[in-house]
């Protein structure tokens, strides 16, 4: 697909509705017009007061046209997105939404004009389904108790570790398997915790409240007991944990828990795990690459409960490759059966690094909408008879049936760190490669980023360079705190 961006400035927006029409186009953009071969063209463009939009392939083609007015982008995009509904016949179920935080933009049109305009605006402005928009007014009232609480030196932490024992077909994060890297991690852990401790020293110098500790990955338990232990001990030596209120490790792959860890975890004040099936079904497990069985999922849950864990996370996917509208179901019923506090339902999403894109693998949900569709809303339909509640969503591009990631929680369970960094509420300093550095604004709705190193390799060998950059983290918090005063 060529993508013509004429003389206008939304370029982001027109090539992500693209992705939400046409996810498996290669999408070239062009700010000139030169007639093109390819099979598939869009053009936008502003000409002499109005919005031109034209799509153009072997279904036809289909052009729109509006004056310009005060709503500039909406205008534009708006028009897109009723060219490509008409020229396709599909109507997306975030309509016109392409932003990953959607219940963000709501919090904002409630707090401007009250929850029911702000619902009236999701449908009828941006064109979000009914279903979507009753989704995510329960998000934004499940998190509304936390986000309430937020002061404006408040933090979170969050702590990398990049190293799974093999990397899942559908995955694009900067994770390496423990086969390659096993030599990395003793150094890389050592420096982890070297970071960790001059990023206490930021905090405090700052006066900043941590309220919520993330350890992600990756696989976090990759480490081995002994290193978790420590790492969570520096945590806790070098923070002000006073006003912290959770502690959440991803156990993630039930092929890296052992007993030893779980009480490791637990003893070091741990108050919630993850431990993430992604599916139950076995072929499933096999298709994504998986090196263990649906069996050892349960185990592993049990011995958590049995160690003593009160607040368990699961993930699950939809639209793995080989999974069907019955053995999504099936999984839902049995982790359902074992009662989780948490339950992350995600939308897979094709990433061009990921194993299934660059085979060219492309499974039944990403080709078949409806299908993704009725898996999510299976899923939401036993959650919410088990008393869970949507806490916090986000979206991505290309994901399957363009639906969403919704953590579900029994009421009081909910994960703040999730909240948080999912809705952009308070700052969220990172450790460890592949962390990214979020600075809220405590003032307005502004955000800056500082990321460290993708890879543990260069994390290990440029890792003055990591220090030098936590500079940046006062320095920014000096300009917030000048616009104030």
């Amino acid at each position: 697909m060529v993508l013509y961006i004429i003389d206008h400035p939304y370029h982001y927006e027109a090539e992500n509705l693209c992705r939400v029409f046409y996810p498996f186009d290669k999408v070239t953009v062009q700010h000139e017009f030169m007639p093109s071969d390819e099979n598939r063209t869009v053009y936008t463009a502003e000409e002499n007061g109005e919005y031109i939009v034209r799509i153009e392939d072997a279904d036809g083609k289909t052009e729109r046209k509006a004056k310009v007015d005060a709503e500039t982008e909406y205008g534009m995009v708006s028009l897109l997105f009723d060219a490509f509904c008409a020229h396709t016949g599909k109507m997306p179920r975030w309509g016109m939404l392409t932003g990953i935080h959607p219940i963000k933009l709501l919090r904002q049109l409630t707090e401007q004009h009250g929850e029911a305009e702000a619902a009236r605006l999701f449908r009828e402005k941006y064109f979000v389904s009914n279903e979507k928009t009753a989704l995510a007014v329960r998000t934004l009232r499940a998190q509304k108790p936390i986000t309430d609480k937020v002061r404006e030196n408040d933090y979170s932490l969050y702590i990398s570790v990049p190293f799974c024992p093999t990397r899942c077909a559908y995955c694009s994060f900067v994770s390496q398997s423990v086969e390659k890297a096993k030599k990395q991690i003793p150094e890389y852990h050592r420096l982890l915790l070297e970071e960790l401790k001059e990023t206490a020293k930021v905090a405090d110098a700052l006066g900043l409240n941590l309220r919520a500790v993330y350890v992600g990955g990756g696989t976090p338990t990759t480490f081995s007991a002994e290193q978790l232990s420590e790492m969570i001990r520096v945590v806790k030596d070098s923070f002000d944990m006073s006003q912290c209120e959770e502690l959440t490790v991803e156990a993630g792959r039930p092929d890296t828990i052992d007993r030893a860890k779980l009480d490791a975890l637990l003893k070091s004040g741990v108050s919630r795990i993850s431990i993430n099936p992604q599916t139950l079904q076995d072929n499933v497990l096999e298709n994504i690459g998986r090196r263990h069985t649906a069996q050892q999922t349960v185990d592993a849950f049990h011995l958590a409960r049995e160690a003593g864990f009160t607040n368990i996370n699961m993930d699950l996917i939809v639209g793995l490759p080989g999974d069907t509208y019955e053995t999504f179901c099936d999984t839902i019923e049995k982790v359902i059966a074992l009662d989780p506090e948490n339950v992350t339902v995600h939308a897979l999403a094709l990433k061009r690094s990921s194993f299934i894109t660059q085979s060219g693998e492309i499974n039944k949900a990403h080709a078949d909408a409806a299908l993704a569709d009725r898996m999510m809303a299976y899923a939401e339909k036993r959650l919410t008879e088990r008393g869970l509640e949507p806490y916090y969503l986000y979206r991505q591009s290309r994901m399957a049936g363009n639906l969403e990631n919704t953590g579900w929680a029994k009421p009081g369970t909910e994960c703040a760190y999730n909240i948080f960094t999912m809705d952009e509420t308070e700052t969220v300093l990172a450790c460890g490669a592949g962390g990214v550095t979020k600075l809220k604004n405590p003032y307005s709705e502004d955000l800056s980023r500082i990321f460290n190193f993708k890879y543990s390799y260069e994390y290990i060998s440029r890792y003055p360079e990591i220090l030098e950059r936590k500079e940046g983290i006062a320095k920014q918090y000096e300009q917030f705190r000048k616009r104030l005063h």
